[in-house]
């Protein structure tokens, strides 16, 4: 009997021996675990595939540091908000200690309130709309807030002194665009610019732009400004040139990656102009090696979407280290230790140098891009 005993003792031991050796695919050095949502299938994938992309790059680089190690899990939501709350869902199953919210604002706005009940700490890169942050001491955002985007390209418009009469179509169905919108508006009318036409699409409606581009060509519009994705923009670049009417275009950055629409006539593209916070063709040193990387791994050039997550992931390896924090911690432990250096602390990184962050909004600069030859040039 005694012998038989420590068979099944033996054998518990090795099994658990295996186990442990099993759990952790960056060797027997825990990890934090870092989770986020995103449309990684379906119209949006595209910015989905660009931040789990762009931060698995951070957590295989600082893991190949050898001291804090990282495991990334982005669940696909399909730009879904339903869909990203049960995603959310499996990522606290998984055991996620710190985040990556969602890539896109809907489901940023329906997860981050998840997060503000469960305390966990939430930095998205790019779900813009102020309501994913507003009332939620714990989520931060590493993208311009839509209201800022519509500011900055006011002032760049009338700064630049852009175009003298401006047609304006947006989206009005989507937080992202009509965010964006309102406030471009009413700084517009602070700046005098002569906005000439204003209309609007929605997601049923967003496959023919006659209507919007024929109001603005018979207003003499001479610059559009468009704050939207890539997907519509493609189509209103293509149904202007049908028609014969070629002018500026001016966009934010969600217009980033519409080089890369299938079928799309990308000369069309040319001298179309936006803000974003990220210029792959940069030549400083950080922004060459990811942008080699990126190619190397993925086979394309990273947007800005890509940068900001590998923002998001280093952003978290400064504020994890300078608090010293362990993966032993809980999420509600993490969060309290990050809304503490996020508060204080100053980052640099591929979007931006010398970040901060008030009351989770980022403050850093955009960049003007022109799209020539088939490339971002700064302008």
């Amino acid at each position: 009997m005694k012998k038989l005993f420590s068979m099944i003792m033996a054998g518990a031991m090795m099994v658990g021996l295996l186990a442990g050796c099993g759990n952790n695919d960056a060797g027997t050095t825990a990890a934090f675990k870092i989770g986020g949502t995103g449309p990684l299938t379906g119209g949006a994938a595209i910015y989905g595939n660009a931040v789990k992309n762009g931060a698995q790059i951070a957590v295989d680089e600082i893991n190949a540091l050898g001291g804090m190690q990282f495991e990334l899990n982005i669940q696909d939501d399909e730009h879904d908000p339903e869909k990203a709350v049960n995603a959310y869902s499996n990522l606290m199953d998984w055991g996620m200690q710190v985040s990556l919210l969602a890539v896109t604002s809907k489901p940023g706005e329906a997860i981050s309130a998840n997060h503000f009940e469960d305390r966990v700490f939430g930095l998205t890169p790019s779900a813009s709309a102020p309501a994913v942050a507003e009332g939620k001491d714990n989520v931060y955002q590493v993208c311009f807030s839509d209201p800022n985007q519509g500011t900055a390209s006011a002032n760049y418009i009338a700064d630049q002194q852009l175009g003298e009469k401006i047609a304006v179509i947006y989206k009005n169905d989507d937080v992202y665009s009509t965010g964006i919108y309102e406030t471009f508006i009413a700084q517009a009318q602070a700046r005098g610019l002569n906005v000439v036409s204003t209309t609007t699409f929605t997601s049923a409606s967003e496959n023919d732009f006659n209507v919007q581009l024929t109001e603005a060509k018979n207003a003499g519009a001479d610059l559009l400004f468009l704050p939207m994705y890539y997907t519509p923009a493609s189509l209103i670049l293509s149904q202007a040139d049908s028609m014969g009417y070629e002018p500026k275009f001016f966009g934010v950055d969600g217009m980033d990656g519409i080089l890369t629409v299938e079928n799309f006539d990308t000369t069309l593209a040319e001298g179309v102009m936006l803000l974003t916070p990220f210029n792959a063709d940069a030549q400083d040193e950080k922004t060459q090696a990811f942008v080699k990387k990126y190619q190397e791994q993925f086979g394309q050039i990273p947007n800005q979407f890509a940068a900001d997550a590998y923002d998001c992931v280093y952003a978290y390896y400064q504020a994890l280290t300078n608090a010293n924090a362990t993966p032993d911690m809980t999420a509600a432990q993490l969060c309290d230790l990050m809304m503490e250096q996020f508060s204080t602390m100053s980052f640099d990184g591929l979007t931006g140098e010398g970040m901060t962050w008030t009351n989770g909004l980022v403050s850093k600069s955009p960049k003007g891009m022109v799209i020539e030859n088939g490339a971002y040039v700064g302008m």
